[in-house]
Order: C-alpha cells, then sequence, then structure tokens
C-alpha cells in the first residue's frame, strides 16, 4: 500500500485561474483573431471532475456542481446518467475523495477558508449526513493509506496531540472510533503494509536528510535500514509495500542522479527496477490485488508510462493508440477489469472514459468543460532551453491562435508574453491543458513556464543548483528563458510580463525589485516578500522538513542566515520597483502568511509606489472559490491589458458575489475603481 512520507514544503495548492471588448491598440486585436473565451468558462466550476471506480466496481464517484458549489456525486457503474449528490456542501468546494475499501462511503477531506486543517469525512453511498471522523479544531488530517483485503478501517494521521507531529490511528468506518496504533516522537512518516502494520517510518535528520527506522509493534529499531543526507531527500524514499508484506518499494536515488525503483526483499537486498537519466521515477501503476508494480511514468518533455513486463503492456498500447490525447489512468477497480482513463488534448477540454479491459474497448464518461468544446484552444509546446551556466531547462510555450500559422511550433511574428513561473519552488510545470496558458494566449500573449534550477523531477544534481539560489541563479534561469524567448522571436524585451503563484509570487516580486527594467508589470499570488518572517510563520506541522528548508534558502536561527534570507527578500529592495505589481492574497493562508502581502503593499504605499493589492478574507494558499478565482483573474487581465496591449474581458460584475477586498489601488484598473473596496 502507498502511503504519504514526506511533506510537499511550498507547494502551491493555487488553483490559479457574450461580448467582450479589447483593452489593447487595434494592432493586438488584428493578431488575434480568435474569439474571446468568457473567464467562466475557464475558471468556473467543472462539469464534472474527480472520477473514481469503487473497489468493487459497482459505482462511480466524481465531484460536480451542486447549487453552484462542488460536492460529491455518485452513479451506478452501468448507469451513469442516474447520478445523485451525496453531500450539500454551500460554500467550500470539496476538491479532494477517495473511496472507503469496501465501497460503502465515498471519503473526502475539506478545510475551512483555507487554513489548511482538513477535516476527514465519509458519506454513504446509499445517502445521509456527511460524518466528520475527526472533529477537531486546528488539527490536519493525513490520510496515511488503506489495505486491499482489510476493508473496515483506514490508517490515519492526527496532530491534536503535538501540532508538530502526527500520530498514527486506526479509524473504524462504521463506529468512527480512533485507536492509536503508534505515537509519533519525531517521524517526517510511516509506511504500513497490507495488514495495517507501520513496518516502516522515517525520521528527518539534522543535516535535511533522513534516516528510515524498521517498526516492529510500534518502537522503532535502533539502527536504520536506509539512511540519506539532504541531496537524496527529495529524491529518495518509500513508496509501497506488496500485498503480501515482502516486498518494499522505493524511489532511490543513492549512488545516481534520479530517482530510480527500487525493489527490496525481506533480506534486505535491493533490486533495479527501473531507471531514467532524465527524471525521477516514483509515480507507478501497482497491481489492485498483489500491490506489484506494473508500470511506471517517466515525465520528461511529456508523460509517458512504461510497462514493467507484460502485465499492462497490451493496455497502454491500446490506451495510446487512441490518439485522444496524453492519457493518465486514474482508478481501478479490485478485480482490475475496469479502469477510469482520463485523457487530455490540451487543445480540446480533458474526458475521462471507462476502459473495459476484457472487452478492450472505451465508454466516455464525462467532459470536464463541455463549455470548451469548440472553443479556440491552443497547443502548449514543449521545448528545452539553455541557462547560461549549460543546465538543461525543460519549458512550455503556449502562442495565441494565428501566431504560429504553419504549426511548427515558432512565432511568425514577436507577440507580447507573460512568463509563468510555478509554485513551490519544489515543484514542477508540465505538459497538458494549462487554463492559465490557454486564457492568456486568447488574450494575445505567448505564455513562457520554465523549470527553473530547484524544481523537482530532474534529478538530485538539478534539485540542488537551486540551494541557497533564491532570488540569485533560479532568478538567472528565468532571466535566461526571457533571453531565449526574445532570440526566438516570441516577444520583445519591452513586452514581457512575469506571473505567478506562492514561490512563483515571489519570483514575480523578486522580478519587479532585483531586476526592475526587464518587466513590463507583474502579477503575485500569494507570494512571500520576506523570507525571514515566511520561515518564521510556517505551520508547526511542517517541522520535518524545516531543516531541508533552510539548508535550501538560509538558516534563520544563524545570523549568516539571516543576513542571506535579508538580502533575498524583495521586501527591502521595494523601492526599486517602478513597474505596475497586482497581488492577490488570502487572508487564511497558513503558507504565507497575509503579513507577507501587507508588508510589501505598506513598503510601496510609503513610498507612492503604485501597487493594486486584492484580499479574500475567505480563501487560504491560492483561491479555492471559482466566485473568487474568476474575481480575482478578471483585476488580471485588465490589469495586464493596458501595460503589454493584450485584450481583456471587461470586470463587470465579476466581482460580485466575490469576497474580494481592493484594499489599494483600485484606480490603477480599469473597471475596478466603482466596483466596492475595503479601506484598510
Amino acid at each position: 500500500m502507498r502511503i504519504a512520507t514526506k511533506l510537499l514544503l511550498g507547494a502551491t495548492g493555487i488553483a490559479l485561474a457574450a461580448a467582450a471588448v479589447a483593452a489593447g491598440p487595434s494592432a493586438t486585436r488584428t493578431q488575434v483573431a480568435a474569439p474571446l473565451i468568457e473567464r467562466t468558462k475557464l475558471f468556473g466550476n467543472p462539469e464534472k471532475t474527480g472520477g473514481q471506480l469503487s473497489p468493487d466496481g459497482r459505482w462511480i464517484s466524481f465531484i460536480a456542481p451542486r447549487d453552484g458549489v462542488l460536492n460529491v456525486w455518485v452513479a451506478p457503474a452501468d448507469n451513469p446518467a442516474a447520478a445523485k449528490p451525496l453531500t450539500a456542501e454551500k460554500t467550500r468546494p470539496i476538491r479532494q475523495t477517495f473511496w472507503a475499501p469496501d465501497s460503502s462511503q465515498v471519503l473526502f477531506v475539506n478545510d475551512k477558508g483555507g487554513d489548511e486543517n482538513f477535516r476527514l469525512y465519509g458519506v454513504p453511498v446509499v445517502g445521509g449526513e456527511a460524518r466528520d471522523y475527526t472533529p477537531f479544531e486546528k488539527v490536519r488530517v493525513i490520510p496515511y493509506g488503506q489495505s486491499r483485503t482489510i476493508k473496515d478501517r483506514v490508517l490515519i494521521g492526527l496532530n491534536n496531540r503535538d501540532p508538530r507531529w502526527h500520530d498514527v490511528h486506526s479509524l473504524d468506518l462504521k463506529t468512527g472510533k480512533l485507536t492509536l496504533v503508534m505515537q509519533n516522537d519525531g517521524y517526517a512518516g510511516f509506511m504500513a503494509d497490507d495488514q495495517l502494520n507501520i513496518r516502516i517510518g522515517s525520521r528527518p535528520r539534522a543535516d535535511g536528510g533522513d534516516d528510515w527506522f524498521r517498526i516492529v509493534d510500534g518502537k522503532a529499531e535502533a539502527t536504520p535500514i536506509l539512511s540519506y543526507g539532504l541531496d537524496d531527500s527529495a529524491t529518495t524514499g518509500a513508496i509501497g509495500f506488496t500485498t503480501d508484506g515482502k516486498t518494499i518499494y522505493w524511489a532511490d536515488s543513492r549512488d545516481r542522479n534520479t530517482g530510480a525503483l527500487m525493489a527490496q526483499d525481506t533480506s534486505g537486498k535491493m533490486t533495479l527496477i527501473a531507471e531514467d537519466p532524465r527524471v525521477d521515477l516514483a509515480d507507478a501503476l501497482f497491481n489492485p490485488k498483489t500491490g506489484v508494480i506494473e508500470a511506471y511514468r517517466a515525465d520528461y518533455l511529456k508523460n509517458e508510462y512504461v510497462p514493467v513486463g507484460d502485465a499492462v503492456k497490451a493496455d497502454l498500447a491500446f490506451l495510446k493508440a487512441q490518439n485522444k490525447g496524453e492519457f493518465t489512468i486514474t482508478s481501478r477497480t479490485d478485480a482490475d477489469d475496469k479502469w477510469l482513463v482520463a485523457f487530455d488534448p490540451v487543445s480540446a477540454p480533458a474526458s475521462t472514459w471507462v476502459y473495459d479491459r476484457n472487452a478492450k474497448t472505451l465508454k466516455q464518461l464525462y467532459v470536464s468543460r463541455p463549455a470548451l468544446v469548440g472553443a479556440p484552444l491552443v497547443p502548449m509546446i514543449p521545448t528545452v532551453i539553455k541557462s547560461r551556466d549549460g543546465l538543461d531547462l525543460v519549458s512550455y510555450l503556449t502562442l495565441p491562435k494565428g501566431v504560429d500559422a504553419n504549426g511548427d511550433g515558432k512565432a511568425d511574428k514577436p507577440v507580447p508574453m507573460v512568463l509563468f513561473v510555478h509554485g513551490g519552488p519544489w515543484g514542477r510545470d508540465g505538459y497538458g491543458y494549462n487554463s492559465y496558458h490557454q486564457w492568456l494566449a486568447n488574450r494575445g500573449y505567448a505564455v513562457l513556464s520554465v523549470n527553473f534550477r530547484a524544481s523537482t523531477g530532474f534529478g538530485k544534481k538539478f534539485l540542488a543548483a537551486g540551494n541557497m539560489e533564491w532570488g540569485k541563479k533560479m532568478h538567472d534561469d528565468l532571466l535566461d528563458a526571457v533571453d531565449w524567448a526574445v532570440r526566438e522571436g516570441v516577444t520583445t524585451k519591452d513586452k514581457v510580463a512575469i506571473m505567478g503563484g506562492s514561490y512563483g509570487g515571489y519570483a514575480t516580486l523578486a522580478g519587479l525589485a532585483f531586476t526592475p527594467d526587464t518587466f513590463a508589470c507583474g502579477v503575485d499570488i500569494v507570494g512571500p516578500s520576506n523570507l525571514n518572517t515566511l520561515l518564521a510563520s510556517i505551520p508547526a506541522y511542517w517541522e520535518a522538513g524545516k531543516q531541508q528548508m533552510y539548508r535550501r534558502m538560509g538558516d534563520p536561527t544563524t545570523p549568516e542566515g539571516q543576513a542571506i534570507l535579508k538580502e533575498r527578500s524583495p521586501l527591502f529592495a521595494a523601492d526599486k520597483i517602478k513597474k505596475p505589481l497586482l497581488i492577490g492574497q488570502g487572508a487564511n493562508d497558513p503558507r504565507v502568511n497575509v503579513r507577507e502581502s501587507d508588508q510589501i503593499v505598506d513598503a510601496m504605499k510609503a513610498k507612492n509606489i503604485p501597487v493594486t493589492y486584492v484580499v479574500f478574507p475567505d480563501e487560504g494558499h491560492g483561491f479555492a472559490r471559482p466566485v473568487n478565482n474568476i474575481a480575482f483573474n478578471a483585476v488580471t487581465e485588465n490589469f495586464l491589458a493596458p501595460c503589454l496591449g493584450g485584450r481583456a474581458e471587461p470586470i463587470g460584475d465579476a466581482l460580485q458575489g466575490s469576497t474580494a477586498e481592493i484594499r489599494h489601488g483600485a484606480n490603477h484598473v480599469k473597471g475596478l475603481g466603482s466596483t466596492r473596496s475595503a479601506a484598510r
């Protein structure tokens, strides 16, 4: 079984999202002849998403709107049209669900207002009230895992005893009884076998690495079975047990650059399953009965399934031959006779299909955003950009419709560009439909996303190249990508904006403060401005990953580290900003506290530097509610239009129904001055 063992530190859970008038010059309007796609079609609720087969194959669950809010729905597998809602959430959308092992209910997690104190709920397939299994305040549940053979309980982690550490509990799904399995006194994570026995656990080390210990009857042995330092910390770890408990699967980058798939038997012997010199391997397909790895995904420029043996080789070949786009296997029944498969053609909305393995047939279940069928969506172009010191930066370019007439992936003429920077920074951009790329391209902009050094998935050397390089070489990679786009004729130096969320928001602030002549304007979404105060306010349950963060960013417990963090903090160069800036922030953000945005806005106000600041009091690290996401994106495109010369759908009534508070600078965005605002 697979159980989460690591924190994804700093990753953004951000959901970055008919008559219309052009806000730019007529020259730009003639370049972008495609009809303007309404914001609501791109960033409103999907019609259906998150489909999953129940383990017994009798049901299909999915997430869909009910009274305008995403809720859990279920349908008989043999009659999807008979779907019915199981939940009645009125405000906060439900975004993550999974089936109970016995197929009797759908489990889901949700928080309040973006505070990320997730609770675990269950709702019966036959209907009834959702049950709150973890009714604790200021406590975050971690679904540690479940069994293929034990159907009446699951393992979860709760930090209600010590906010830093998640104790392991067994949850009886029928009675709701919680039984302590193991008290956690300093472990980053655990992994159990199919009998729900905790078998191994990882303890963070002072050097940023981890020690893995064998656990017997709730007690760890004295000597670790596997150890590694900082360099291997993001590319090595346990990923699953076989059902019989005799094999542990690992991702392992020790003695190599990229994380390889390894199998360890009961004697401790490690056997190589697969490796790829380009990318880390960790995402695998496990047989639902035996837990044996049958395939893995290698994600370099695009995602590719690679079979291990012959068990699913023919199935993968069949799905690839359908030519419906990149595909992902999202769900398998216990009998393994039915799969749910999502296809992503990029320039058309994604669709989810039921694959019958025996009959070798596909039946469409739903299209996530049918309103986009026939819309002028455009391809995404994978490319590799060289950094100034020779690193390969896997990147993704999207061009406005009509700018690449012959489809060779090259711009016929320069257009304004948005450099769209991913969060984390320990995450990555990938190939596929991207609502932000499509939206900005439709408004007349080229969009470029770059996997700068410190991005994950490309081996430990690439990741380590970003250590202590916030605002330095990590930023140089973004500048090198802009220079590449200018050389390739994608854009011109004076028409490039920078935009992103979380670390991407930091990169936006850094770009405008540290390189004030490079970008024409910037959009920062929940980005930190002061790295010392950022690290001082991270959630308590990030304790296990603190040393990794300190060694990759700067150690705030030392004078030297504090000095580095201050030097790399845009707040202290705010007086250098001279280009237009828009900031969006969730008031309840537990990762990047609202003060991170408050303080840079205050610094700019003190120097009379223009800035527009939008706060959502019911959001956290990103904007989960579509009405809020649409509101901020309405402001964003009307902010970008005069800066870059692209098109914009007027703001109109987009802020009505949202909780947006325009705390400063409404007069800097066309159509915003007449909306309601809250003075600070």
